[in-house]
């Protein structure tokens, strides 16, 4: 078992006994994948203070046998069955189970555990994905490194009055995947002129045309992390007032870089490039908060907004400020970040000066 993920069951087993619980079953194979390596499309989980036991069925036998390391490996497909098993040989009358569960599992597990206190967890191992460890933190950097030569290509592949905002995102798409990406990290965003205004504008058979602002938002998959990266362009030239709230937004960006650090509240973290665009005069044209932490989710904790809780180093969160003019354009620029002690290391490096093609 490396090390990494030794670490992680310790820390899930500690937690366990932190919240006094007995055991632990999961069945979200992403936090499967963060305690195993497993990244099958079935599989349960049982974690207690002495047991650890993987169990999947005789379709990845073979598979987990290659990269689960450290559990009890169990074929089986009633793992339900199994579990009842082990709890009873273990006398475990307390189960903490995960709480996004179908309300027909949940039934499952009551049948299948009768006797045993079912204790609904919210956010058990996603606590533990919180804080990254560094092999997290260099795959998320690889994710983003290839995310930004895609959006260097793209400035070659745009043709102003040819390319449509869906051959845009086609092409991001599919440039990732050459440099290494398993796939997308979630529906690229191509989004043009007036339609840039739109904060999560899907591309369409718009074509893109000379004059007009162009907003792309889009990331991948690279072993199992995300990146998460947006660029705001023009087309050809650019209006006095496209040029100041471009500014405003890049600047809103470099600010909340240089102050975010371990210790910094959610608020606070949301506050800075608030308050700038707000004083700019646009506080009403940025209709989104400031970011979300990413990981092995594209969305994951943490999510801010007005909370004393205070950033961690080991975070790696979005930074995205946006100013959205209806009916006109708008403009977004985020990256990606890692909190540190001191400050915070920028993993989304693609230039980000105001481009006009």
């Amino acid at each position: 078992m490396s090390t990494f993920l030794e670490q992680r069951v310790l820390k899930c087993q500690k937690q366990l006994e932190d919240k006094g619980l007995e055991a632990l079953i999961i069945t979200h194979l992403t936090n499967i994948y963060y305690l195993t390596g497993f990244s099958g499309t079935a599989a349960t989980v049982l974690i207690t203070a002495k047991r650890r036991v993987f169990i999947a069925d005789s379709r990845y036998t073979l598979i987990a046998k290659g990269c689960v390391t450290g559990f009890d490996i169990i074929e089986s497909r009633t793992p339900l069955q199994v579990v009842s098993e082990l709890l009873k040989a273990d006398q475990v009358d307390r189960l903490g189970f995960e709480d996004q569960v179908s309300f027909s599992f949940y039934q499952a597990m009551q049948t299948a555990f009768s006797g045993v206190d079912l204790l609904a967890q919210s956010g058990f191992v996603e606590e533990l994905r919180l804080i990254k460890d560094t092999s997290e933190i260099e795959t998320i950097a690889k994710a983003c490194s290839i995310s930004d030569k895609a959006f260097m290509d793209a400035l070659d592949f745009i043709k102003p009055g040819t390319t449509t905002e869906r051959d845009l995102a086609n092409f991001l798409d599919f440039r990732m995947r050459q440099y290494g990406a398993s796939g997308i990290s979630f529906d690229t965003i191509a989004a043009s002129g007036c339609r840039s205004a739109m904060p999560h504008g899907r591309a369409s058979d718009k074509v893109i045309q000379s004059g007009e602002s162009l907003t792309m938002d889009f990331g991948c998959y690279y072993n199992h992390y995300v990146s998460d990266m947006t660029r705001t362009i023009h087309m050809g030239q650019v209006t006095d007032e496209e040029r100041e709230i471009y500014e405003i937004v890049l600047e809103a960006n470099k600010a909340l870089i240089a102050e975010a650090s371990a210790g910094m509240t959610y608020s606070d973290f949301d506050g800075v490039p608030r308050q700038l665009i707000t004083e700019a005069g646009y506080g009403s044209h940025f209709t989104h908060g400031i970011g979300h932490g990413i990981g092995l989710d594209i969305h994951e904790n943490p999510f801010f907004g007005k909370s004393d809780q205070k950033l961690q180093a080991g975070m790696v969160v979005t930074d995205e400020p946006g100013i959205y003019l209806d009916n006109k354009y708008g403009v977004r620029i985020e990256d990606d970040l890692v909190i540190t002690e001191s400050g915070c290391r920028v993993l989304t490096l693609a230039p980000k000066e105001l481009i006009v093609l």
